[in-house]
């Protein structure tokens, strides 16, 4: 991770430069690519300010912290930063599954002896085009749980159910 490390009415410290270069090399491992972090340390009065800026490929993150002594902001910063990474990074993660990445045997895993696999019943249904509201009133008027239908602004097939406390979910492909 590429580091600035830049000192405000502050006399510039290898320590303390070294300090935040080594904590933020540590957190290089929660980072999928190269990051460039910018890092401000200023004294204001009788509190110590720490801001790291931390840019990387669509990625950026801007965390402020006070305190008492230099080095407790920076551990504090870094801490914040870390969970903004990480909050990040589940985003990303929830965001985009990784699909086709199970394999058949994972997905169908065979059967234990004795354990009989249910058998699956198909069942065609028509669906037709409508709009979310219309599929509302739908299901509304039938005793089912879901309905099928295409939606007639993306011309894409859509599931409308109902969920345990009543309200509507919407399944829509991406």
């Amino acid at each position: 991770m590429q580091t600035s490390v830049t000192f405000k009415n502050l006399e510039p410290s290898d320590s303390l430069k070294d300090y935040v270069t080594g904590k933020l090399n540590r957190m290089d491992k929660l980072l999928d690519n190269p990051a460039e972090a910018q890092v401000v340390l200023s004294v204001e009065k009788i509190r110590h300010y720490t801001e790291i800026r931390l840019k990387g490929d669509r990625l950026n993150i801007v965390c402020r912290e006070k305190a008492s002594d230099m080095y407790s902001s920076i551990d504090m910063a870094l801490d914040k930063l870390e969970m903004q990474l990480k909050r990040q990074k589940g985003k990303i993660k929830n965001h985009r599954p990784n699909k086709g990445t199970e394999s058949v045997r994972e997905m169908n895993p065979a059967p234990e002896p004795g354990n009989e696999t249910p058998e699956i019943h198909i069942q065609s249904i028509e669906y037709k085009p409508m709009d979310i509201e219309e599929a509302g009133m739908q299901l509304e008027l039938t005793s089912d749980n879901f309905l099928v239908f295409t939606n007639a602004r993306t011309n894409r097939v859509n599931v409308l159910y109902r969920r345990k406390n009543g309200d509507l979910g919407l399944i829509e492909p991406v």
